[in-house]
């Protein structure tokens, strides 16, 4: 981070002094802040939670009011939703704006052997990897904000739920139930069996069959 140039007010009092040397060592500690995503190491895949490389958006400031560009903060470990072996997958993109949090501690043991930390016995953890604290180097990446309108997305309403994809929608399970009425919309195509009340659409035969134009009774 930048340091501020020392002023001839900064050293007026003592007061002053020490309030200078204070806020300089506060502006030393990482906290929270935007960022963009230059680079994920995941892209949707069913597979374990990823690392991003990070360009932080608010620059460092000098005392005469010059900017200066941070440099990229890399591996920062993202945010999944997931409990156990249930996770809802949704990686961040290049281009994404998010925001960072720091940890307190060196977190680069943990990263480095997450299993290892997680089951440590008798008592979860690891040292930290140094002395260094409140450090861009242990940037935790937790989600998006200010992005733009997605083509792609689960809809959450007063109206209800919907689901919406400019390509296709892929629902793998060994059985699925739907429960309450069902309305199609467009071409229905079914390549296993498919039955409605029992009776198997594809192969079932009618009763009462007889030529002519008459109708054929209630399939069986």
């Amino acid at each position: 981070m930048g340091v501020a140039n020392q002023t001839p007010g900064n050293v007026a009092s003592e007061y002053a002094t020490i309030q200078f040397i204070v806020q300089q060592l506060l502006n030393r500690a990482a906290t929270a802040t935007l960022v963009r995503v230059q680079k994920c190491t995941n892209a949707g895949g069913v597979e374990p939670v990823g690392k991003v490389d990070v360009q932080l958006l608010v620059d460092q400031i000098t005392e005469d009011g010059q900017t200066i560009p941070h440099g990229t903060v890399f591996n920062a470990p993202y945010m999944r939703v997931q409990g156990g072996e249930n996770a809802v997958i949704l990686d961040p993109a290049p281009g994404d704006i998010g925001l960072c949090v720091f940890a307190m501690r060196d977190i680069s043991s943990v990263k480095s052997d997450p299993d290892a930390a997680r089951n440590r016995a008798p008592i979860p953890g690891a040292p930290p990897g140094s002395r260094r604290t409140y450090s861009f180097a242990d940037a935790l990446y937790v989600g998006g904000m200010l992005n733009a309108v997605p083509t792609q997305y689960v809809q959450f309403t007063a109206a209800g739920i919907v689901i919406k994809s400019p390509l296709a929608v892929t629902i793998q399970a060994p059985a699925i139930t739907l429960d309450g009425d069902v309305h199609v919309t467009g071409t229905t195509t079914m390549d296993g069996a498919a039955t409605g009340q029992g009776t198997n659409i594809h192969t079932h035969t009618h009763s009462g069959v007889t030529p002519g134009g008459g109708n054929t009774g209630p399939p069986v």
